[in-house]
């Protein structure tokens, strides 16, 4: 499945559950926003999701986010369910809700 395919139908499964349309803009901020224990996704994922970047405290390298830079992004559900599970409750310290997600989702689908 291509990236497309897979993040529109997991954007509408988040719509469900979201408290409103999702927002490409909002996907950004909740993307770049630091937390209170000074993370934010960028921390890890760098300010250009076009680039590698490297985990935060391991320095494992991270490739690129931006599907039309990197095709393998985005074409997996469990990948992704598994990421945000993960990188949520890093980040925030909890799990990210389907407004958060479909966000982010739609934001990172557009890179």
């Amino acid at each position: 499945m291509q990236a497309t395919e897979v993040s529109d139908a997991m954007l509408e499964e988040f719509s469900v559950e979201a408290t409103g349309p999702f927002s490409v803009q909002a996907g950004l901020a909740t993307w770049s926003a630091p937390q209170p224990n000074g993370r934010s996704c960028e921390s890890c994922h760098g300010e250009s999701l076009f680039v590698t970047g490297s985990h935060y405290k391991t320095g494992e390298l991270i490739e690129p986010m931006a599907p039309s830079v990197n095709p393998e992004r985005l074409t997996e559900r469990r990948k992704i369910n598994k990421w945000f599970l993960r990188n949520c409750k890093w980040t925030y310290g909890r799990v990210c809700t389907a407004q958060e997600k479909g966000d982010i989702l739609l934001w990172l689908s557009q890179q």
